[in-house]
């Protein structure tokens, strides 16, 4: 078992995830770059300044999954850090689509089922597969940790609130997968409460990625921080919040 601490990043040959990915090998760890095309996904790792891999990882692919935790486990030795960040917004947005058309298309009235099974299977149950194959790995390690990318959109709070800026947006599909991925975070911190293991939520805000055609305000840099801050937490850090780099402790 190697003595650096190794890090998964799920969704990692690009925008946020590759940001993450790079930043925490700038810490130090031991990064693998997990990639539903290995070609991307060893692409991606050879622009990481540091000790990064690429694993052929499909989260919604049972096979793949278990063997990237296979490789993982007989490559290193050892798992520290697990973070959910593979995602997708939609199958259905069209070039030249604006943000307001594709919300009224995925209006709970008139939303393809298929569209929503397909975002949930990736952004829930996708994470949820990974952290059932990694977890024993994660077990293991003196203090693991697992963030989970989520997003402010998934707030409940914020759009119960007339006033919330994208309330018009929140529907069965992204926002609502994002709200699920929030109770799955709260579900798995519950779990793991008494063996140290750190289970948190955060958003990295509206950021310029290929998930919104890059449409974002906030550069992938800002996007990526606070996951990055919160997979480096120390064990006596605190589990299952939700957090934005600059905004804090959002609410649920």
């Amino acid at each position: 078992m190697q003595s650096k601490e190794v890090a998964l990043v799920t969704g990692a040959n690009q925008g946020i995830g590759l940001q993450i990915a790079k930043d925490l090998a700038s810490h130090g760890l031991t990064v693998v770059v997990g990639s539903r095309n290995l070609e991307r996904g060893e692409a991606a790792a050879k622009t990481i300044h540091g000790d990064a891999h690429a694993v052929q990882l499909d989260v919604t692919d049972t096979a793949s999954i278990a063997a990237a935790a296979a490789r993982i486990r007989n490559e290193f030795g050892r798992l520290d850090v697990l973070i959910n960040n593979a995602a997708i917004s939609n199958t259905s947005f069209r070039p030249g689509m604006t943000v307001e058309e594709y919300a009224k298309s995925t209006r709970p009235s008139v939303v393809s089922l298929d569209e929503v099974r397909a975002v949930w299977e990736t952004n829930v149950f996708g994470a949820l597969a990974v952290y059932q194959a990694m977890l024993p790995l994660l077990r293991e390690a003196p203090h693991a940790r697992i963030v989970n990318v989520s997003s402010g959109v998934g707030s409940l709070t914020a759009n119960s609130d007339p006033s919330f800026p994208y309330r018009r947006i929140f529907g069965p599909g992204y926002a609502a997968s994002k709200t699920a991925l929030n109770a799955m975070t709260v579900a798995m911190a519950i779990e793991l409460e008494s063996t140290g293991i750190k289970v948190n939520a955060v958003t990295p805000g509206y950021t310029k990625t290929a998930l919104n055609n890059y449409s974002g305000t906030e550069t992938v840099e800002e996007g990526a921080a606070e996951a990055v801050r919160v997979a480096l937490l120390g064990p006596d850090s605190p589990t299952g919040a939700f957090t934005h780099a600059t905004m804090g402790t959002i609410p649920w």
